[in-house]
């Protein structure tokens, strides 16, 4: 296990005793699951105290695969800007990293530009038009099982595509043709894989089996890959080549769209040509607020990312985290209580701001956070019952995020998903990409956990043309006004604790941002009434000592994969973090 013991802020020794982690194939629900003993390497305490970051003078991507990256740092060889780089890391993680990134899903981006403008794009799935707040539930009222998640019932109208295209147009430099050719380029010839793509393929085998056109690109003539041998996907080249030339029309009104209305409608689900048709993104103001003299940038709703962050950040802003230490009771503690508080505002009162008035700034208050942080009691946890909404009365690690800086100080995070680890695991026709699961972020019945165990309100409820609330936080900090941490994760509600601690890390702990996306992490999102924590959270003392102040703990094995970036105020230079969680990614630059 990992304990940090900082004698100061800013400066800390790192004792490792043990740590394990599974790199891949978890389910999006961060829920205890059996260990592969091929995903469990040991981690030694020599890797550990040696961790450190991918160091660039000029430019950094880092993501959850290696030629996903290596697309964003030769779009930004080829003179783009990190918006470019980012838009060409989107297509390539859309072929190398099918089970997460996507163009038959969506997502969100953080854009801080070099101007000192900082924006926000929301390019989340919508639902269509013929959807209703009851469409997962039975004759009797109860929610059936799987209908969200497992039928074309749970597609939401995509909008990786139009998101991506959309930051482009506005902000890149490049052409489109030009920024997706490496994509292309992956899909037409194919790319050899890595253990940790086999890691996450395996996962899936027999879903894979089911579905005559997604076995004939997954499974190797009906059995699984192994490292080495190489994946093409003709179909989703075509797809690609389609949006090249005709960009988003191609994908909303041609081709692409009637494949995936007709399997929808060969297969009971209710996506209407109309729905792609009317589909749109959003350029938003994103959430801002500050802690330890940094400034966070993040997602606003739909996401309840950043909103659920920044209250949790200022709850526990007052207290000396950096002095408490990593791992220590008191930091866990009143993390995990903070935590409590945020995830019961978050769902209770967060929704698609198109359909639902959020009261953002009672959240984020100052009155509001020193209000919950009374109610904290200094050696007692409060039970997730006494705990409600505080203003009154009134997705797996299956996402995937990745963040890009250029030469010129222009900063992008982005986090997308088709929610599910292979969404549905189906593909329409020959497309070539997997189709999202997104609706099963809706609360399918008020007061019924989801399948990432929120219990949500009707605030989130279906309903046509909305957007299900979602957890991906891609988040900018800032020192001085100029980029300094940009971060984020898949996760589902552990996004945004991976999110926040990975800040807390670096600010408070003193870690280099190697060591703060390897650290082990913790989550409490208010139901159900317990902590996960990874192996190597706790020492076993400290968990005794929580335990005894009314703390139940689970055992997760892997939570989140943070692909990060750091920029040194002090020399400008670019360190890059790739997650030890996703084995294939990779932090590159020049």
């Amino acid at each position: 296990m990992i304990r940090i013991f900082p004698t100061r802020r800013r400066h800390c020794a790192l004792l490792v005793l043990c740590a394990c982690f599974e790199l891949a194939g978890a389910k999006d629900v961060p829920l205890p699951q059996p260990l592969k003993a091929s995903h469990v390497p040991a981690i030694t305490r020599e890797a550990l105290d040696q961790a450190r970051p991918v160091v660039a003078k000029h430019a950094m991507v880092v993501s959850a695969q290696h030629y996903a990256t290596m697309a964003g740092v030769e779009i930004l060889r080829q003179g783009g800007n990190a918006i470019d780089a980012a838009v060409a890391v989107g297509y390539a993680e859309a072929v190398v990293h099918p089970c997460c990134g996507n163009i038959g899903g969506g997502g969100f981006m953080t854009i801080h530009r070099n101007d000192g403008e900082n924006l926000f794009l929301n390019f989340r799935e919508k639902a269509p038009a013929k959807a209703t707040p009851d469409m997962f539930l039975d004759a009797h009222g109860e929610v059936v099982p799987n209908r969200s998640t497992d039928s074309y019932l749970g597609v939401g109208v995509p909008g990786t595509v139009m998101g991506l295209n959309t930051a482009l147009a506005k902000y890149g430099k490049l052409p489109l043709k030009q920024v997706i050719a490496p994509a292309i380029k992956l899909a037409r010839d194919g790319y050899l894989l890595q253990q940790g793509d086999v890691n996450i393929l395996n996962d899936s085998v027999g879903d894979f089996a089911r579905h005559p056109n997604v076995a004939a690109i997954f499974l190797n003539h009906g059995k699984p890959f192994v490292a080495g041998e190489r994946v093409v996907q003709k179909n989703l080249s075509h797809s690609l080549e389609q949006i090249a030339v005709g960009g988003s029309d191609a994908f909303y009104k041609g081709a692409i769209a009637r494949a995936v209305v007709a399997a929808s409608e060969a297969n009971g689900g209710i996506l209407a040509l109309q729905d792609f048709a009317d589909y749109t993104v959003q350029w938003e103001t994103p959430i801002q607020c500050t802690y330890h003299d940094h400034t966070i940038i993040s997602a606003p709703p739909p996401s309840s990312g950043g909103t659920t962050l920044c209250e949790i950040a200022q709850i526990i802003q007052p207290y000396p985290f950096a002095e408490w230490g990593y791992g220590s009771v008191e930091a866990v503690h009143y993390f995990a209580e903070a935590e409590r508080r945020a995830f019961a505002d978050r769902n209770t009162y967060l929704g698609d701001p198109a359909f639902v008035k959020n009261p953002i700034e009672e959240l984020l208050s100052s009155a509001h956070a020193e209000k919950l942080r009374a109610t904290i009691l200094p050696d007692k946890a409060t039970p997730s019952a006494q705990i409600t909404g505080h203003l009154g009365a009134t997705e797996g690690d299956h996402t995937t995020h990745y963040s890009v800086v250029d030469k010129d100080g222009n900063a992008v995070a982005v986090t997308y998903t088709i929610n599910f680890l292979f969404g549905t695991r189906q593909i329409a026709g020959d497309t070539g990409f997997f189709l999202n699961d997104e609706m099963d972020d809706f609360t399918s019945k008020p007061g019924v956990a989801n399948a990432a165990g929120l219990v949500q309100g009707k605030v989130n409820q279906v309903e046509p043309g909305k957007r299900p609330l979602s957890s991906m936080t891609p988040t900018i900090v800032l020192r001085d006004g100029k980029p300094f941490l940009l971060t984020g994760s898949p996760g589902d509600a552990t996004i945004i604790s991976t999110t926040l601690q990975s800040i807390i890390n670096v600010i408070d702990y003193g870690m280099n941002v190697q060591q703060a996306v390897n650290a082990p992490r913790m989550h409490q999102q208010w139901y159900p009434d317990e902590v996960w924590i990874e192996d190597g959270m706790l020492t076993p003392q400290a968990r005794r000592q929580l335990e005894a102040m009314g703390y139940k703990f689970t055992m997760i094995h892997a939570m989140g994969a943070d692909e990060a970036i750091l920029i040194d105020p002090k020399t400008g230079r670019r360190e890059g973090a790739n997650d030890r969680r996703r084995p294939a990614g990779l932090a590159a630059g020049y």
